[in-house]
């Protein structure tokens, strides 16, 4: 499983050490030299588990896809991006997570409330 390519379809042989990648970078971490360029590439694809070639200099909108289970494997790569989720129950359940906009909340009093300083500091 990559870590860099989400969505990755294919693993390719390097034609440099001879192992299997799903992406350049993954190759770039775990090998100590660098990956060699090759027009001729060795695909499997993780849909049907079967191997084959593609010549990329004559490389068409047909080469796009497995040619043993037509899985599309040229997609745009999804990449992991950091994000801020709030993990909370199903709100059917358990809906105090949504705020509601036409309750007004409690003004809350504090030191800090510059109306309100006078009558807190003395």
């Amino acid at each position: 499983m990559c870590k860099h390519i989400l969505n990755a379809q294919v693993s390719i042989r390097s034609p440099c050490c001879r192992k299997w990648f799903d992406c350049a970078e993954c190759h770039a971490e775990t090998q100590k030299h660098p990956l060699m360029q090759s027009f001729d590439m060795t695909f499997v694809c993780k849909k049907c588990k079967k191997a084959f070639r593609k010549d990329t200099r004559e490389f068409e909108d047909s080469d796009e896809y497995c040619p043993h289970c037509d899985n599309h494997f040229v997609l745009e790569a999804k990449t992991p991006k950091a994000s801020l989720q709030v993990e909370s129950e199903d709100v059917r359940v358990d809906a105090r997570m949504l705020k509601d906009d036409r309750v007004q909340a409690e003004e809350q009093r504090t030191i800090f409330d510059v109306r309100d300083a006078a009558d807190r500091l003395g």
